[in-house]
């Protein structure tokens, strides 16, 4: 759990021996139910540990910890195998966290482990974003929407902003070439009614590369027709 625990540090994060089993416990369901489904390429030890744990705590350089502990509504739109959800829940067990993702058999994984790990306030959803966007119980209901290799910027603002109140805010993991995904997406923030906060580089030890974290606050409200129909998104993006 070294590089984990160190790596967490270094982004400001204490992991105690709880939140070690947890993660512990995260890793041995992840290796066991990939044997039968494709639920990551990445199963190795020092890989899950930083490349999908801490990778998804970086999370909290722009989240603020506290604001999550009180009890922020987050959503997480095509978590896959869980991630930044859940190791964001496993830190911050206050927050109020829906896990969505379009694959059933990654749903049915991940309400294994919400059993496994005794996670309250967590639920785990089988639909697209385009569906649940246009649901008048999901919709612009969240204080975060967050997202990691999801789609290019200009199409996942579209799922995400719809989900999103205003006042509240996006957060999209990207790799070197975030700026220039925003600056593409320019259109599609300003017409959903986004605007560009920050981009705030996050350097992980064991990784060569920059990432970023695309904060996007939610100023005004999304037109109704947004998000359109599944795959609409995808297939025409609005830059």
């Amino acid at each position: 759990m070294e590089p984990l625990v160190l790596g967490a540090g270094e982004l400001g994060i204490t992991l105690d021996d709880r939140h070690l089993a947890a993660f512990e416990t995260c890793y041995d369901a992840l290796v066991t139910w990939n044997q039968r489904f494709n639920l990551t390429a990445i199963t190795d030890w020092k890989g899950v540990l930083i490349r999908h744990f801490l990778d998804s705590l970086s999370c909290l350089k722009a989240m603020p910890q506290a604001e999550l502990g009180a009890g922020a509504q987050v959503i997480d739109v095509g978590t896959g195998a869980g991630y930044p959800g859940i190791p964001l829940k496993i830190v911050c067990p206050g927050m109020r966290l829906t896990l969505l993702e379009a694959t059933r058999k990654k749903v049915t994984f991940l309400e294994h482990l919400i059993d496994q790990l005794g996670l309250e306030h967590v639920q785990a959803i089988h639909a697209r974003s385009e569906q649940l966007g246009q649901d008048p119980a999901y919709r612009e209901r969240y204080d975060w929407a967050v997202a990691r290799a999801v789609a290019k910027m200009p199409t996942l603002v579209e799922y995400l902003l719809p989900l999103t109140r205003v006042g509240g805010a996006t957060l999209a993991q990207k790799g070197e070439d975030a700026a220039a995904e925003v600056h593409e997406a320019d259109r599609a923030i300003s017409t959903l009614g986004g605007d560009v906060r920050q981009l705030v580089p996050v350097e992980l030890r064991g990784l060569a590369e920059t990432r970023y974290l695309v904060v996007v606050d939610k100023v005004a409200r999304s037109p109704q027709k947004y998000p359109r129909r599944p795959g609409m998104p995808k297939k025409r993006p609005l830059t």
